[in-house]
């Protein structure tokens, strides 16, 4: 090999200057594992014990869960399902009671507004929306572990169920119905959207029993945020109606926003220029109040509460000037006091609402669960996602009974929560004196509040999920997978509907996942000069490279979508494949010389699972490579992809002083029977 450009003769690797061989005086023998368990034990396996009989085995299994039972592990239980039985008594009375209520009376005042306004957007009246601002609330306070989360009213959510309730519950055709019918319809569309709630946390509760926190894990951030922006353009155009005084019917089904959009236009000139005034003045207050407060948030001391005060002046402004009556402009009317009757759900139409619960169920702990993720990180303490999922469901089905509809944690409020400086979930109990203090005593003051004005309200509180949009540039620099996720779920959601979009972005982003096990290249490694580290050739550094030897590694799991990739790759390095294919030339310099293989070295440490297809597969590669004379030598294999390997037969083909637990003894052991150990030639990669 002395005439290959780019390469140069060196002396046998025991003589090579300031490189020292494997088999070097220095260095021990190649360690198999075989020869490993010997020395040091192997944790997976356990002695055999002499057979006994089934109830003393049966005993010795629960123990365990016996043990669990007793008074400490009972306490830990408690400690672990009440997480206030844990940070109370930790709690800083001073240092933190203070920020707790400053930030638990902001979000308190906020909750009144947004409450009433998504509480239109999901299709039933504004008090439903109080109801759930404050038992939601109380419950997370009770059993959440996320310190800074402010659960209540969500854009999102409101939005699929308004649209659920549309369509189990759809208005009349034409329109005009009487005091009493319209009673009856707003208590249908009440019913629908409790059995909403109580499925959707009956399905979280499953979830929760299962230990299925895990899967908000499959729920990424670009699907999450593209799910939630694409969402808040769909609260958007489903506002229009309000904004421009027109009493249309809502949309529903897929293409929603193109239908109502075309809706709005042809209903244009009908629009109430009283309402459209309204709507205007309630923006150009609203909009710019969020920008001060997102721009100034820390020079304020506490965020202006601009929807109270556009509230505030909404109000007045119809009583004095009777707009209600003069012009026709629609108003909240008169809220009950108190509370409602604790009722169970109606559950008889259980399979068109569990078919819409599972998706509003999976956005909860979607949206809450990475909410809460994201101010653990920030604030340095953890969450438990399985606890999570238990307080979501009790507060979404206990709610349920007492008329609310689904809740989770939101976006505003809990960026509001953390500007105000709060602490601990003790805030969620301040917010809650709030919105009980107006359901009790202060909702008459809402009588004469524009229904126009909480749509602005609605509108303005989407400020946050558009602007996840400006993130595109950066997610495209770092990721064009993760950018091209978002992208799809984003177009899903807007052409498609919310819970489609939802499905779509989540088929797609596991459907990138599989590309990627796809394209994979599998590395052919060789000893860096001067060091004892097998490093890929195409790296810049100088090289060994032993003719007859050549060292793989496969870095993507085992399994049946790579199996195929796996055969072609090894039959390319080891010729393997046809004779009359041309073998293309592996990784090295351009003009080298192709040298029969003789011993080839598989690094596993890339596998991390193998299936049956993927473990027969190296099983057929190890009797096809005995046959060709060629020595397979099996290096870093975990204990799980070994025991796939030993079921499907490996160790009836290859023996286990083939099984390394290192590349290097691998390599070491390959020079052995390659018969290096003289003064013979090797070729140096540059």
């Amino acid at each position: 090999m002395s005439g290959i450009r780019g390469a140069r003769n060196c002396p046998g690797l025991g003589e090579v200057s300031g490189v020292r061989s494997p088999l070097g005086t220095g260095f021990r023998k190649p360690l198999t594992e075989d020869r490993f368990r010997q020395l040091f034990g192997d944790a997976e396996e356990e002695p055999e014990l002499p057979a006994e009989p089934s109830l003393p085995r049966l005993l010795r299994l629960w123990r365990p869960r016996a043990r669990a039972c007793s008074g400490s592990g009972a306490w830990r239980l408690l400690l672990a399902r009440l997480p206030p039985l844990s940070w109370l008594p930790r709690y800083r009375w001073r240092a933190w009671l203070l920020g707790d209520a400053v930030a638990g009376v902001t979000v308190g005042i906020v909750h009144v507004p947004q409450g009433m306004a998504f509480a239109l957007l999901s299709s039933v009246p504004p008090v439903f929306g109080l109801y759930t601002s404050f038992f939601p609330v109380l419950i997370y306070t009770l059993l959440g572990t996320g310190r800074h989360l402010s659960t209540g009213t969500f854009a999102v959510l409101s939005l699929m169920t308004g649209s659920a309730i549309e369509r189990l519950v759809p208005e009349p055709p034409g329109g005009n119905l009487s005091g009493i019918e319209r009673e009856r319809l707003d208590a249908q569309r009440v019913g629908a959207a409790a059995a909403l709630a109580f499925w959707s946390g009956a399905l979280m509760l499953g979830m929760f029993v299962l230990q299925l926190g895990v899967l908000s894990t499959f729920l990424s951030e670009p699907v999450v945020k593209a799910l939630t922006s694409g969402a808040a353009l769909h609260v958007l155009v489903s506002q229009l109606p309000s904004l421009l005084g027109l009493p249309l019917p809502r949309q529903i089904g897929c293409f929603t926003l193109f239908k109502t959009l075309a809706v709005v236009l042809t209903a244009l000139p009908r629009s109430s220029p009283a309402e459209l005034t309204i709507s205007a003045l309630s923006l150009a207050l609203l909009v710019p109040v969020k920008e001060l407060n997102a721009r100034f948030r820390d020079r304020l001391p506490t965020p202006i509460p601009g929807e109270v005060v556009m509230v505030l002046l909404a109000s007045v402004l119809c009583f004095t000037s009777s707009l209600d009556t003069r012009y026709n402009v629609q108003i909240v009317g008169m809220l009950p006091g108190g509370f409602p009757q604790p009722l169970l759900p109606n559950l008889t139409e259980l399979p068109r609402i569990l078919a819409d619960s599972l998706p509003i169920a999976l956005v909860t702990f979607a949206v809450s669960a990475s909410l809460a993720s994201i101010y653990a990180d920030k604030y340095s303490y953890t969450i438990d996602s399985n606890q999570e999922l238990l307080a979501h469901g009790v507060s979404n089905l206990i709610s349920s009974l007492f008329s609310c509809f689904p809740n989770s944690a939101t976006l505003a409020t809990t960026s509001l929560l953390v500007d105000a400086g709060g602490n601990t979930q003790l805030a969620g109990v301040f917010s809650c004196v709030i919105v009980l203090s107006v359901l009790l005593w202060l909702g008459p003051f809402f009588y004469y509040l524009p229904k126009a004005v909480l749509a602005c309200i609605n509108i303005s509180s989407m400020r946050q999920m558009f602007f996840q949009m400006r993130e595109l540039p950066q997610l495209w620099r770092i990721s064009r997978m993760d950018f091209a996720v978002w992208m799809v779920t984003w177009l899903a959601v807007v052409t498609l509907s919310v819970d489609l979009g939802l499905a779509v972005g989540v088929v797609f982003s596991m459907m990138t996942v599989v590309c990627r096990t796809q394209r994979v290249q599998c590395l052919a490694l060789g000893l860096a000069e001067g060091t004892e580290l097998y490093r890929p050739l195409r790296e810049s550094h100088k090289f060994l490279q032993v003719p007859g030897l050549c060292i793989l590694s496969y870095p993507t799991p085992l399994y049946f979508g790579t199996r195929g990739q796996f055969r072609r790759i090894l039959e390319r390095h080891l010729g393997l494949g046809e004779r009359d294919k041309e073998t293309p030339k592996p990784d090295g310099p351009p003009d080298a010389v192709a040298e029969p293989v003789r011993v080839v070295v598989l690094d596993c440490s890339g596998v991390t699972f193998a299936d049956a297809a993927g473990a027969r597969e190296v099983v057929q590669l190890a009797s096809r490579c005995r046959d060709a004379g060629i020595h397979l030598l099996l290096a870093q294999c975990n204990a799980s992809v070994m025991r796939t390997l030993t079921w499907a037969g490996l160790l009836d083909i290859v023996t286990p002083e083939q099984l390394f637990v290192s590349v290097q003894d691998a390599a070491a052991h390959a020079l052995e029977r390659l018969e290096l150990t003289g003064p013979k030639t090797c070729t140096v990669w540059v």
